[in-house]
């Protein structure tokens, strides 16, 4: 799985083709591709267009593993925004991908919340052994690390967060969490790096069923 044999499903055109394996040569040169993780690193690298975000991904309670069992059995993908819900490869499993923020309106009014985090409790039961995938609201990731201490179970969390209000702060806590999860040292993050982890384990899905 980290021979240089893979390709980026969603390169489906020759021009396309050419800029993803000129990317992944590059990135497989600087970051290295000896693991799964790496292949994840490289990814979100060149999702941000610095290979510095490579060295601040970081890997708890073997999320990859998880994400390909979660796929495998078709758990719901629930993300925090919409651009990390259009970002996320739909085709070639059977997740379905869903947006914390078509749901939980009323719980956002009636509290004052976000409206992802409010998206998040309204979807409380279904974040139970799904994959959740949160790329800008640090609200949403520490509404997700409360359902966790609530006895919550989700496959996966990617939590990538940007900004200078708790998203820093809601990754640490996620790294503390005993549930599998990816995410990044700091302040920087974003929808590119979440959307960029996640299409990374679909992509290794895709080759699990060929």
């Amino acid at each position: 799985m980290t021979e240089n044999t893979y390709i980026d499903p969603g390169a489906d055109t020759k021009e396309g083709y050419s800029i993803s394996m000129t990317s992944r040569t590059l990135a497989r040169q600087v970051v290295g591709d000896d693991t799964p993780e790496d292949r994840i690193r490289q990814r979100c690298a060149i999702s941000v267009g610095d290979f510095v975000m490579a060295d601040l991904m970081a890997f708890k309670n073997g999320p990859i593993a998880a994400g390909l069992a979660a796929l495998a059995a078709g758990a719901p993908v629930i993300t925090d925004i919409r651009m990390v819900q259009t970002g996320v490869r739909k085709t070639e499993h059977h997740s379905e991908v869903l947006c914390a923020l078509d749901y939980g309106a009323e719980i956002s009014r009636e509290h004052g919340i976000t409206r992802a985090s409010a998206g998040f409790e309204a979807l409380r039961e279904t974040v139970e052994g799904a994959i959740i995938v949160i790329g800008n609201a640090p609200s949403a990731l520490l509404a997700v690390c409360r359902m966790v201490d609530d006895g919550v179970r989700p496959a996966l969390v990617i939590g990538t967060p940007v900004g200078f209000v708790n998203a820093k702060e809601s990754k640490e806590l996620l790294r503390t969490k005993d549930v599998s999860s990816i995410s990044n040292v700091g302040t920087r993050g974003g929808t590119p790096p979440a959307v960029a982890a996640m299409n990374e384990i679909i992509t290794m899905y895709i080759e699990t069923q060929q």
